[in-house]
């Protein structure tokens, strides 16, 4: 009797040991496109990127592969808060180069899931360097809650380089020196509040 009520309780066990493997799926790879931003269709109309977010212990690996984007250009690539404009908070990730086919590709480790936010417990004084930029940085910060970041941008690395594929040669901080030019891909294919980001759990 002791052993069939032992079996019994294994049986039992099946289900939810199975019913784990959502909850590992959600932790495991994501991957998702990125579209063509409505300034960037003017001169980029094809313009696309694959996302493939890995997690590997603390962190997260992101690969980004661009194409249909204009040849031997280089581009700014953002974590952001909301798609497109206003953007909200923005993160400066790092750059993605396109080839002579206007392809790219881009590997970026960092935080990449639902956990992803800024915060500002205080002000604070900030140094200002590029002061002489269209976009000056700031002598102090905002203080901010936590804000969640799920979605993200691809800016031309300069107006000049978006003029020169077609499109308008508007000045935006989105680099390094902030003197980028627009936006050309973006998240908003998914909902301003529901960025592909939060998918993810670590």
């Amino acid at each position: 009797m002791k052993k069939l009520i032992q079996l019994a309780i294994a049986l039992l066990s099946i289900p939810t040991t199975v019913w784990a493997g959502p909850r590992a799926a959600a932790s495991g790879p994501l991957t998702f496109d990125m579209v063509v931003s409505a300034g960037g269709a003017v001169c980029a109309p094809y313009a696309r990127a694959t996302v493939t977010i890995t997690p590997v212990g603390p962190v997260e690996y992101m690969q980004v592969d661009v194409s249909g984007l204009p040849p031997n250009t280089e581009f700014d690539f953002f974590v952001i808060q909301v798609p497109v404009a206003p953007f909200g908070m923005s993160w400066y990730q790092g750059d993605i180069e396109t080839n002579e086919y206007g392809q790219g590709s881009q590997t970026f480790i960092g935080r990449f899931n639902i956990e992803t936010f800024t915060v500002a417990p205080g002000v604070a004084p900030a140094p200002v360097v590029f002061d002489d930029a269209p976009f000056p940085s700031a002598d102090h910060n905002p203080a901010t809650n936590p804000v969640q970041m799920y979605h993200l941008g691809l800016w031309f690395g300069s107006p000049e380089a978006a003029a020169a594929a077609g499109c308008v040669n508007t000045v935006t901080p989105f680099n390094g020196n902030h003197r980028a030019g627009i936006q050309v891909l973006n998240t908003r294919n998914f909902a301003d509040d529901q960025g592909p980001l939060q998918q993810l759990t670590p």
